[in-house]
């Protein structure tokens, strides 16, 4: 366990057990996202790596345009 993860469980420490588990809960939570976006993200690399492709194409044809933030 890092330094400032210890911290931060020590400072957790100090809350009520409601608090606690009220972090608890928010902890497991994110990681749990975390554990999602990870798998989709996953589970769409092939298509994401035909859509570079076909857009490293169009670019290299000449069919692409610099992107203008002022005009979105």
């Amino acid at each position: 366990m890092t330094t400032l993860l210890e911290r931060a469980f020590a400072e957790a420490g100090k809350l009520s057990s409601a608090e606690q588990d009220l972090l608890a809960s928010r902890l497991l939570a994110e990681l749990g996202a975390e554990d999602e976006f990870d798998r989709a993200i996953a589970a769409t690399a092939d298509k994401l790596a035909v859509l570079a492709k076909e857009a490293l194409v169009e670019h290299r044809a000449g069919l692409t345009r610099e992107l203008d933030p002022d005009k979105l």
